[in-house]
């Protein structure tokens, strides 16, 4: 019989809608001046889902590689489901006295390439978030937390906002503009991680002690294509 896990679907809850959130916010492209960097261009995305990071160190870190796995592959399929929901209704007939279906489609039509880059970044990033925090965890002997989180977060943001700049806007920003995205969205995403850094120790160590659970992943399976636990 497995342990009864008191906050695992709220943690699981909270990192689906950061991911559905994160991509209806990622359509839009930011564009602000900072010193001395000048003129820099993200997405909307950025503001937010940096947090599913930090969620996908909290479950690796309590609950083992495993329950974020499950995860993961949760959240996304509430994105696919987002997807197919809203593709369905804009492709439904309008009543004449509906006026805003431009507008509706502007905001919830995804684009292909958007939605495939979302996705396909993701769960390279998600994945390898996980898998870099769970095998540092068994190196390093469940010590030195900070480099785990912030280890496996270099890693996982690295590829995450490559793999989604080089799809959703390859083509659209100029090869400078592409590499002044990558860097600055995976530099700011690592940067929200270190800032929260507190929080999220705190976070952690309450919910080990209230869930009594502190998994160490060493005799895992760490293929991707599974959703047990």
């Amino acid at each position: 019989m497995k342990k009864e896990l008191k906050y695992y679907d709220i943690i699981l809850a909270l990192f689906a809608a950061i991911l559905l959130i994160s991509n209806l916010s990622a359509t839009k492209l930011i564009s602000f001046d900072i010193f001395p960097f000048g003129n820099i261009i993200t997405d909307g995305g950025a503001i937010l889902f940096p947090l599913a990071y930090i969620f996908g160190d909290v479950l690796t870190e309590v609950y083992g590689y495993k329950y974020a796995r499950r995860a993961i592959w949760t959240a996304f399929g509430v994105m696919l489901l987002a997807v197919l929901a809203f593709t369905i209704v804009i492709g439904l007939p309008v009543a004449p006295e509906y006026t805003d279906q431009a507008a509706f489609e502007k905001i919830l039509g995804f684009f292909p390439r958007i939605v495939i880059a979302s996705l396909t970044a993701f769960l390279v990033g998600s994945f390898i978030n996980s898998y870099v925090l769970a095998k540092l965890k068994i190196k390093t002997k469940g010590q030195k937390l900070w480099l785990r989180l912030i280890g496996s977060t270099f890693v996982g943001e690295l590829l995450d906002t490559t793999i989604f700049a080089l799809i959703a806007f390859g083509g659209i920003l100029s090869s400078s503009d592409m590499v002044k995205f990558i860097m600055i969205g995976w530099l700011f995403k690592t940067g929200v991680e270190i800032i929260f850094l507190p929080i999220t120790y705190r976070v952690i160590a309450f919910i080990k002690k209230a869930e009594k659970l502190d998994r160490y992943d060493k005799h895992t399976d760490f293929t991707p294509f599974k959703v047990d636990v």
